[in-house]
């Protein structure tokens, strides 16, 4: 039996792809082993959504030449974003890489492992990155592969049809598709049997997700109430909401169930109009902060996170402010925070100019990083004194005294242990923080 090791870069839709093609190798009868070293196929599953993620990947391929070098068996392949955009220029430009998968081909990977080790003599490259309109592996129980055995991701939808200028996942990950509901109430209920109290469900935009025809459809709201219903000790969560498709009714369903968690992820990307035009985001700045202040009134204690760019193409001054301004009207707790990096085969790399110098853009990212590290702050400060159920999920880094968990509005918080245990819920009351963390104390 082959042992594989399997790498993970990139977002948390990557890891419960990851936990797909494990179960997909172990059905197989390959082995997921726990280290490089023992491995017989290393296997890098990939993000192509930013410069800086490749590169990653690319230094990590060529580390594993000396490893190979010692192990003449050892084959690597990539998998995911990266290797359906470059395709066969990957194995061209990094001659150890065996074969390439995208993210629809999982289910070939047996076969093109196969593949590789029948053509070992020649070291002949393999590669399978066709785009489906219909593959959602709804049918897969995922191996997980890492975590705590509290939290899990589900994965509800793939792919994306918005064509965001900036962004590759249309071309890497195809058009959207949603997962039968069934399938994945069915899993949320077999992971929290297995001891799990937290889910997340993952797409690109799963505001958008829909199952059915007609008068016979199920939205996001409904997935959500259904998933909520299982058990009010299961914790939901999602990942991400897209602002055009945030509706009233996802928020009703949110008010309604304690369980589903009170923090919203909701990318804004530039605080300017005439970029949001230039994206092609679909909303301008009032919609975005109309939506805002319907989270606010359906869900007072709702923490908002976001993700934002620095310098794209023409970005000026003013637009800059105006990213600014909004920062200090949303009050973020949190924020995934880039300089624009041109990605190739997007809208703006056919079309728009990457004419930010580097110098401007790395400025206008520290003041955007500076301003919000104020913010998340000054959040923070005003949590001192509350008391919050948090869901525990292990030792802390700190000390091994210390526990840490996640308030239901996401926030990690460190206390002292006591008698509390990973995977329990118990009360704890902030009476410190920094900026990234609350620092609290066990009330029973």
């Amino acid at each position: 039996m082959e042992k594989v090791y399997i790498e993970t870069y990139g977002c948390q839709m990557n890891f419960a792809d990851s936990d797909v093609i494990a179960a997909i190798l172990t059905k197989d009868d390959y082995a997921i082993c726990e280290g490089a070293e023992e491995a017989d196929f290393i296997l890098i599953n990939t993000c192509a959504i930013r410069d800086n993620a490749e590169q990653r990947v690319r230094h990590r391929v060529r580390e594993l030449r000396a490893l190979q070098n010692r192990r003449h068996q050892l084959r690597v392949g990539v998998l995911g974003c990266m290797a359906e955009r470059l395709q066969s220029r990957l194995m061209a430009e990094e001659d150890n890489v065996s074969f390439v998968c995208g993210p629809d081909a999982y289910r070939k990977l047996p076969e093109l492992m196969k593949e590789v080790r029948r053509g070992v003599s020649q070291s002949a490259p393999v590669s399978a990155v066709e785009l489906s309109e219909t593959e959602t592996y709804a049918d897969i129980e995922p191996v997980r592969l890492s975590g705590n055995g509290i939290s899990a991701f589900i994965s509800i939808m793939r792919g994306c049809q918005n064509y965001c200028a900036y962004c590759v996942v249309p071309y890497t990950r195809g058009r959207e598709r949603s997962r039968d509901p069934e399938t994945i109430v069915r899993e949320a209920r077999t992971l929290f049997e297995q001891g799990y109290r937290e889910v997340t469900l993952l797409g690109q935009n799963v505001n958008s997700y829909s199952w059915g025809e007609q008068d016979n459809t199920v939205g996001f709201p409904d997935l959500m109430d259904r998933v909520a219903s299982i058990d009010p000790r299961l914790r939901v969560r999602f990942a991400t909401s897209h602002p055009k498709d945030l509706s009233d009714r996802l928020l009703e369903v949110m008010a309604a169930h304690e369980n589903i968690c009170r923090c919203i992820h909701l990318p804004v990307q530039s605080g300017s109009n005439r970029m949001l035009k230039l994206m092609n985001r679909k909303y301008t700045v009032e919609w975005y902060l109309d939506r805002v202040e319907a989270i606010r009134h359906y869900l007072p204690d709702c923490s908002i996170t976001t993700d934002v760019i620095a310098g794209f193409s023409t970005e000026t001054e003013e637009d800059h402010q105006a990213t600014l301004e909004l920062f200090r009207k949303v009050r973020y707790d949190y924020a995934y925070m880039f300089m624009y990096s041109l990605r190739e085969g997007t809208y703006a790399w056919k079309h728009l100019a990457d004419d930010i110098p580097e110098e401007v853009k790395k400025r206008r990212l520290n003041e955007i990083i500076a301003l919000q590290g104020e913010i998340a702050l000054e959040n923070n400060r005003r949590e001192v004194g509350r008391e919050y159920e948090v869901l525990v999920e292990g030792v802390s880094h700190r000390s091994k005294e210390q526990l840490f968990g996640r308030n239901s509005q996401n926030k990690v918080i460190v206390f002292d242990k006591g008698d509390a245990v990973p995977g329990s819920y118990r009360r704890v009351r902030v009476k410190d923080c920094t900026q990234a963390t609350l620092l609290g104390e066990l009330t029973q």
